[in-house]
C-alpha cells in the first residue's frame, strides 16, 4: 500500500498525482510551493517531459516512497 502526505506536508522534490481538477491524472514532481492571500496552498507541478502547470495543493496525491 502507498504511503500517502497531506497536502500541508508538500515539499519540493515530492512526486505527486493530481486527482481532482482540470489537471486530474497527470502527475510529476512538486515546485514552487505558495501560500495565496485566500489560504489556499498553490503549487507548480513539473510532468516527466518538462512541461509545467499549476494546481492548488489539495487537489494532488503525494507518493511518500520516493
Amino acid at each position: 500500500m502507498t504511503n500517502i502526505k497531506i497536502p500541508q506536508q508538500l515539499q519540493d522534490g515530492d512526486q505527486c498525482k493530481v486527482v481532482a481538477g482540470s489537471h486530474k491524472g497527470k502527475q510529476g514532481k512538486v515546485t514552487d510551493i505558495n501560500l495565496s492571500k485566500t489560504g489556499h496552498i498553490t503549487i507548480t507541478v513539473v510532468q516527466q517531459n518538462g512541461v509545467r502547470f499549476k494546481t492548488l495543493g489539495r487537489n494532488v496525491v503525494v507518493d511518500a516512497l520516493d
